[in-house]
């Protein structure tokens, strides 16, 4: 089996995957229209930052499973692997310190100036007065948008900062903000209107792009600051441009759009040369730490993938089946019996949606559950029943 890495991975950990029995295809410089014709006859791919459009899942026929080394998965076209029955995983959580680290980093660098103090100072200048204006961070509202892994490490440093901590999650309900020691705010624009610093924790999905609208933007307080180590597409950003170049509010990005896909490239950005936009280079998952944490995260999917055919935080599986009914067949353990379950359910234009089979001790007997598309006619199960001498009973149950 041939595992394509086509972003950079730390070399001890790709000796673990080879260690699982993969052939290793290492090639962290292959470029985005050079993808679909390498991972042609790969049956896995690995990525980091890497766009994985629809010709990838169209070209690799061998193709089973794409996993990110990395948190979110908008830059793979799931829906394109989906329809190729190709598992898609991810590695949540694992760069959750790093992101969170940078997320404060920023709201201290934009508070202190440190940017602007540090050029002044290359460039021979000394300028006390000017740098010494600073709110400071302590009693301050931060507001947060998402509460996954990296909210969560977020709201416990400003907590160390002694800022008060407001946000918003679809998950967050009063009990668990009261486990996590901030307050729940009712949506987003309420907790914009709250936020001294506003820091953005979601996933890039259809519910959430541009889910920071301009008239969230508009809700923040005059001088408050965003912050943005997600995704350049959660924010409206015609108006955040807008809004920063009129010096309406701050702004601390780590992700911009348009950002170039290599990791040096020529970028002219209007709202990154903005005084009061304070930008770093898309580096928030990259500390050794973090880039290890994940490598070891992908290399355990990978391991149980190859060993049981299970996929570890897979993103494309369906939530809830389409099936409207159950067909629970105990049966003996021998050759041709389910197919002949099967053929019968077939023959009547039934569509299986999900099987599985449990064998007994002494693989005597077995019990496989039939997930079915409609329910099947009382003359289909007798007809499954009376096969004595393969079949031991037969249930049938409704899922809707």
């Amino acid at each position: 089996m041939r595992a394509l890495v086509a972003d950079a991975f730390p070399r001890e950990r790709l000796a673990d995957v080879a260690a699982l029995g993969l052939e290793v295809d290492y090639r962290p410089e292959l470029a985005v229209k050079d993808l679909a014709e390498a991972a042609a006859g790969a049956s896995i791919l690995v990525v980091r930052g890497k766009q994985v459009p629809a010709e990838v899942f169209a070209r690799g026929e061998s193709l089973s499973l794409v996993v990110r080394a990395g948190a979110g998965v908008n830059t793979i076209d799931v829906g394109a692997a989906s329809r190729r029955g190709v598992f898609v995983a991810n590695c949540p959580g694992q760069n959750a310190i790093a992101v969170a680290e940078l997320a404060v980093g920023l709201m201290v660098a934009i508070d202190r100036r440190i940017p602007d103090n540090v050029e002044r100072l290359r460039a021979g200048r000394w300028d006390k007065k000017t740098f010494s204006e600073a709110n400071g961070l302590f009693g301050r509202t931060l507001g947060i948008i998402g509460l996954g892994p990296i909210g969560r490490e977020v709201a416990r440093r400003a907590q160390g900062f002694g800022m008060r901590v407001c946000a918003w999650s679809r998950s967050l309900d009063e009990g668990r903000a009261k486990e996590l020691q901030l307050e729940r705010a009712p949506g987003v624009l309420a907790v914009a209107r709250e936020a001294d610093f506003l820091s953005l924790h979601l996933p890039l999905a259809p519910e959430t792009r541009g889910i920071v609208s301009r008239q969230v933007l508009e809700a923040m307080r005059p001088g408050a600051v965003l912050v943005n180590t997600a995704r350049a597409e959660l924010v409206d950003q015609e108006a955040l441009l807008e809004l920063a170049r009129s010096g309406r509010i701050r702004v601390g990005l780590d992700v911009h759009a348009g950002e170039p896909e290599k990791g040096q490239a020529e970028f002219h950005s209007e709202l990154a040369r903005l005084p009061n936009v304070y930008g770093t280079h898309h580096i928030g998952a990259s500390t050794a730490q973090a880039q290890d944490a994940i490598a070891r995260e992908t290399v355990r999917i990978l391991e149980v993938f190859v060993t049981s055919g299970a996929v570890p935080n897979c993103v494309n599986i369906a939530r809830k089946s389409p099936a409207k009914a159950r067909l629970v067949v105990r049966h003996h353990d021998r050759v041709g019996v389910l197919a002949n379950v099967l053929g019968a359910i077939r023959e009547a234009g039934i569509n299986v949606e999900e099987v599985h089979n449990t064998v007994f001790e002494k693989a005597e007997a077995a019990c496989c559950t039939i997930q079915l598309d409609e329910r099947p006619s009382g003359d289909l199960v007798e007809r499954i029943r009376s096969r004595r001498d393969e079949v031991i009973f037969v249930d049938l149950f409704d899922l809707t």
